[in-house]
């Protein structure tokens, strides 16, 4: 008998360690993701002073997750609480990327297209102004040393990051863009939007930014101390009155009728429903 459950257990083994590995690699995921944040000291987490208005039409914002320049004008978008359409153009792209050159007469990204103003535009810093001046009606914070020390910083998160969000991957387009709620600096947001970056699937990205002080935190913080306390946001509210729930990220996909919090959920959605 003894014998016998000692020649099972090399193939106890065996059928753990995918478990064990898959494990290991999601923790080293979320690490990697949390320094990249750490990186650019969290900004793109708070929405304290948000737009004074939203844009009647969506902006449209073409871009590709590892960019550093990109980077930056997502923290701007999740601090002024704006829904933005982002049309992925990941290096080696064919969907978006001949698009933007078209419109803008060169492959350079960041590009946002403003289509209330008819305003189109290059360069992090100017888009970064052009938002808080037009929609927030205030100048952009000040940029230590020109912006450099978060260029540094940006790049440092997408080499932290391993280059995802870069490259393109074979996919399907769906009818409609899909819904992400996210906030720049969440670790866990961030591997499913690199993931629609490759996949260059568009996506209106519904800003979720922490509004009050006390929302700083992973979503217990504010459910154990401030329970009592009202949903502060737009996009926090509305998530409240649909779901109950505060919690990024969440995939809404109107082609199928699919709605699905946790990322490692989303991510194996979006490899079975889209990719080729």
């Amino acid at each position: 008998m003894a014998a016998h459950g000692s020649a099972n257990q090399p193939g106890q083994a065996v059928e753990w360690l995918p478990f064990f590995t898959g494990a290991i690699v999601a923790m080293l995921n979320t690490l990697s993701s949390t320094l990249a944040s750490t990186a650019r000291a969290w900004r793109g987490s708070l929405a304290f002073k948000p737009a004074s208005r939203q844009p009647e039409k969506l902006l449209e914002l073409y871009e590709f997750e590892g960019c550093p320049f990109c980077r930056l004008v997502r923290e701007t978008i999740t601090e002024l609480d704006l829904d933005v359409l982002i049309k992925p153009c990941p290096k080696g792209g064919t969907r978006f990327r001949p698009e933007a050159e078209r419109l803008g007469g060169k492959a350079q990204f960041p590009y946002l297209v403003d289509p209330n103003t008819g305003r189109q535009l290059y360069e992090s810093s100017d888009i970064i102004d052009y938002l808080y001046a037009e929609y927030a009606g205030r100048p952009a914070p000040a940029r230590p040393l020109g912006g450099a020390v978060a260029v540094m910083g940006s790049n440092a998160a997408t080499l932290l990051r391993g280059l995802r969000g870069m490259r393109r991957r074979p996919a399907r387009v769906p009818d409609q863009p899909l819904a992400l709620y996210s906030f720049e600096s969440s670790p866990f947001s961030r591997p499913v939007r690199e993931l629609l970056c490759e996949m260059e699937i568009p996506y209106i990205l519904r800003s979720f930014g922490k509004a009050v002080p006390q929302e700083i935190g992973p979503p217990w913080v504010r459910t154990r101390f401030f329970p009592d306390m009202p949903v502060c946001g737009r996009n926090r509210r509305a998530m409240h009155e649909q779901t109950g729930r505060l919690q990024v990220p969440y995939l809404v996909d109107p082609n199928n009728r699919q709605a699905l919090y946790e990322s490692d959920a989303i991510m194996s959605y979006l490899k079975t429903t889209y990719a080729a």
